[in-house]
C-alpha cells in the first residue's frame, strides 16, 4: 500500500525529532544525515502534493505536525549556534594562514 500524504509529514517530523536528539548529543554528522533524509522526504511530499490533497481532519493533524517540526528546528538552531560560531572561527583562522 502506498503511503498517504499525511505519512510524509509524520516521517519528516520523525526525522526532525531525530535531528534534535542528535543535536542534543552534539552529533553533528547525524544531524546532517537526518537533514538529508528530511530533504528527500520533502521532495517526495512535494511530488505527491501535486496530485493529492489532505482530508479535513488530516489538515488539522498537519498543522500540529508542522508546529512540532518548527519547534524542533528552532531548538536545533539554538543548539547548533555555538558549533557554527566555532566553525566560523576556525575558517577565519584558516584564512589568515592563506594570506
Amino acid at each position: 500500500m502506498s503511503p498517504m500524504l499525511i505519512d510524509y509529514y509524520k516521517a519528516i517530523e520523525d526525522s526532525s525529532r531525530k535531528m534534535l536528539d542528535a543535536a542534543k548529543d552534539e552529533d553533528w554528522e547525524q544531524v546532517v544525515r537526518f537533514e538529508g533524509a528530511c530533504a528527500v522526504l520533502i521532495e517526495q511530499l512535494r511530488a505527491r502534493g501535486n496530485s493529492e490533497q489532505l482530508l479535513p481532519e488530516q489538515r488539522t493533524e498537519k498543522t500540529r505536525i508542522m508546529q512540532r517540526i518548527l519547534h524542533n528546528d528552532a531548538q536545533i538552531r539554538y543548539l547548533a549556534e555555538p558549533w557554527l560560531t566555532h566553525c566560523e572561527q576556525q575558517l577565519d583562522g584558516q584564512r589568515q594562514f592563506l594570506h
